[in-house]
């Protein structure tokens, strides 16, 4: 494909919340501060990662994820995203996480208290250079109940802080806790063609018209690390017969899962991110759906 005729837009689109219209594809935020996630690898080039954001905006991707928690020893993705793009355009949907903490040097530490959230939503609106998140995410760090967290955050959006929220790392009872208290717009879960446990939650979301967002869709089980595993036969089978790398068929394979399922793939590569919008545009066969189905139920 040429550059001009790639678009995130060839993905379809969602209305978030009902007031919120994204492109299907869209972008990652934390690769950019690094050569591996958190702290680890070397930092990133700085004027590479801006002009990656930059980059994206143009072939139409107008939902991004991030996080305060998404920083390196020199680069904070916010940071790069206030940078790039401040001031923000209307239709740019930037949707951050809550509930991780890391300290100064880089280390995990305990989970944010339901009165602490405040504090990392407002961390996100400095970072970012905003007067209100669109959505905001509750992380769930091990909870079986959530619903002080997100009663919390509840009280965010009711005080104009926040204009949607949603969950991650959830369990369908995290959802019903969630949307007891406030309207949940997306759940974002570990989903891949090699970790499907959270079929029953896309299918859930799907009745609710609620957007389901995987994350590590291309990476799989290499997780923060990146896709470090072999791929499998069938996936570079598909990619031979359409042209595509596995990463590309990858992310078509989430998207064809549903019409609310919304792709965040993450790069600080020009080449990389190029190649993840134009998978928006790729349509597999019932077949090869089958056939990529078949790797998560023979999987141990």
């Amino acid at each position: 494909m040429t550059s001009h005729a790639v678009s995130a837009a060839a993905s379809g689109t969602w209305l978030l919340g009902g007031d919120l219209k994204v492109n299907r594809i869209g972008f990652g935020a934390m690769r950019l501060t690094g050569s591996a996630a958190f702290h680890q690898g070397a930092p990133s080039n700085r004027d590479q990662s801006i002009a990656v954001l930059r980059r994206a905006v143009e072939l139409g991707v107008n939902h991004i994820d991030t996080a305060a928690f998404y920083f390196s020893r020199l680069r904070s993705a916010n940071e790069l995203i206030n940078s790039a793009l401040a001031p923000y355009s209307d239709d740019l949907v930037i949707a951050t996480k809550v509930g991780p903490a890391r300290d100064a040097s880089g280390e995990w530490a305990d989970p944010a208290r339901p009165d602490q959230l405040r504090g990392q939503v407002e961390e996100n609106l400095r970072q970012l250079g905003h007067d209100h998140l669109d959505v905001v995410n509750l992380r769930i760090m091990g909870q079986d109940d959530i619903s002080e967290h997100f009663g919390a955050l509840a009280e965010l959006r009711a005080a104009g802080l926040v204009r949607h929220l949603g969950i991650s790392s959830a369990r369908l009872e995290h959802l019903a806790q969630a949307r007891a208290i406030a309207p949940v717009v997306c759940v974002q879960n570990r989903y891949g063609i090699d970790t499907p446990s959270s079929g029953p939650m896309l299918r859930e979301c799907a009745s609710r018209g609620i957007a389901f967002v995987p994350f590590f869709a291309i990476a799989g089980r290499g997780q923060e690390a990146g896709a470090v595993q072999a791929e499998h036969n069938e996936v570079r089978a598909v990619a031979e017969a359409h042209g595509a790398s596995p990463a590309q068929i990858r992310l078509a394979w989430i998207l064809q899962h549903g019409a609310h399922v919304l792709a965040i793939p993450g790069t600080g590569n020009p080449a990389h991110l190029f190649a993840n919008v134009a998978a928006g545009a790729l349509r597999l066969t019932d077949q090869e759906l089958q056939l990529l189905d078949s790797i998560g139920r023979s999987d141990p």
